[in-house]
């Protein structure tokens, strides 16, 4: 997920109730940092979702320095 920041990945969930997406980083060595967590709703992940991860992941960076 090269649009959200580099280094993230995401965890794809498909059962009865629906589509489920994990956006998260593993890169750093002391965690693995959850960006944001959600149920697809249309085949299309909304700009929303992306943007909301990108923001975490930025403010992530910042705090770790």
């Amino acid at each position: 997920m090269n649009t959200v920041g580099q280094g993230v990945k995401e965890v794809r969930i498909r059962d009865a109730s629906g589509a489920f997406r994990i956006i998260y980083i593993a890169k750093f060595a002391d965690a693995l940092y959850v960006l944001h967590c959600f149920q697809k709703k249309t085949e299309k992940t909304s700009k929303a979702d992306l943007d909301l991860a990108a923001k975490r992941y930025r403010d992530l960076l910042k705090e770790l320095g």
